[in-house]
This record gives structure tokens, C-alpha cells and sequence, in this order.
């Protein structure tokens, strides 16, 4: 059975080790709260990738493509808010010096991220259209995407987020910090505009 879903397992593997908008959250996150203080935000992101992957599967790709109204409030929803996420960590200052730094995102926001990343959901419905012989049905199929993408972003993100808190040893003065995490911003607002390259 392992040996039939390889290829969808490093799929998922691939597609969620790559940069983009929860991998640099969750980078910033390590960075400025350490691993611990982070695993909510990751716990929500897989979480959230596992809905939109099974979502995916079970048929919403249908939805979606009959309404490109759907598809250009979702951009935008998600847009606006990675550019409110993006100023949030780039005007952060270095952990633990100021005591009204805003806390670690929650577990929903983790899982909103991805509701609202196109990155997420590209991801999702190329595998439920690539992969759909591996199931017998949609069901099964969602819940086959939905457990594949989950551990794979658990994992990834983990990787992200260790990186961060590593980055967070090497950092010693207010200036170092505020480079980095204007650097993270920066990605993470970059990271929006591949959704609207795409049709």
C-alpha cells in the first residue's frame, strides 16, 4: 500500500517544504518565540492544509471553477491579510524586549492562513486530480489527501520553524533583528504575488 502512495507522499512533501507563506510564518514565529510558543500556529496551518486538501478531493474544485467570484474574494481576503501579517513582522523589534509584543499566532489563524493561501490550495486540487485512482471515491480520497498533506506540513513547517529559532541564537543586537524580520516581511508579502500570476 506504501508503495502506492510514495509518489503522492513526496508530493506533499516537496510542495510543502517550499517557501511561501507559511513557511516564512512559521520561520518568523521560531525566530521571535521559539518552537514551543510556535506549535499552535503550525498544528493550525497542517490542520488547515488537511481541510483544503480533502476539501479539494471531496469536490469543491468543482465550486471554485464555476465561481471566479469565489476565487478573486478569496485572493483578496487572503492578500489583505498576508500584507497585515507581513507589517506585523516587519515592525517587530527582538523577542522578549518589549513586553507588549504581540503573542505567537493561534492555532485558527494557522488554519485561516491556509483557507486563504492559493499555494495551499493549488496544492490540493493538482493532487486530488493527480492522485484520484489511489482511492475509491471521493470520500476515501479525502481523507487519504487530507491525512498525506497534514503530517507533510507538520513536518515542514517544523523544519521552517527550528531554521527560525536557530536564526534566533545567531541574532545578538536590536538591529540584527529588525534586518530579519523586515527580511521575513518582505517574503512573506512577496509570497502574494503568485496567486495573482495565476488564471
Amino acid at each position: 500500500m506504501f508503495e502506492a502512495i510514495l509518489p503522492l507522499v513526496l508530493f506533499a512533501l516537496v510542495s510543502t517544504s517550499t517557501p511561501g507563506m507559511a513557511t516564512t510564518l512559521s520561520t518568523a514565529s521560531g525566530a521571535q518565540f521559539g518552537f514551543r510558543r510556535s506549535v499552535p500556529l503550525m498544528a493550525g496551518s497542517a490542520a488547515g492544509l488537511a481541510t483544503v486538501a480533502a476539501a479539494g478531493a471531496a469536490g469543491l474544485a468543482g465550486l471554485l471553477a464555476a465561481a471566479p467570484s469565489l476565487q478573486l474574494a478569496m485572493k483578496i481576503a487572503g492578500s489583505l491579510y498576508l500584507i497585515w501579517l507581513a507589517v506585523k513582522i516587519g515592525r517587530s523589534g527582538p523577542p522578549n524586549l518589549d513586553v507588549t509584543m504581540a503573542k505567537p499566532n493561534s492555532f485558527f489563524g494557522g488554519a485561516g492562513l491556509q483557507w486563504m493561501n492559493p499555494k495551499g490550495w493549488a496544492m490540493g486540487l493538482g493532487a486530488a486530480a493527480s492522485f484520484a485512482a489511489l482511492a475509491n471515491g471521493p470520500l476515501q480520497l479525502a481523507l487519504l489527501l487530507g491525512a498525506v498533506f497534514g503530517l507533510a506540513a507538520a513536518l515542514s513547517l517544523s523544519a521552517w520553524c527550528v531554521a527560525g529559532t536557530l536564526l534566533a541564537r545567531l541574532l545578538r543586537t536590536e538591529r540584527q533583528w529588525r534586518v530579519l524580520n523586515i527580511a521575513l516581511g518582505l517574503l512573506l508579502a512577496a509570497s502574494i504575488i503568485p496567486m495573482w500570476r495565476t488564471a
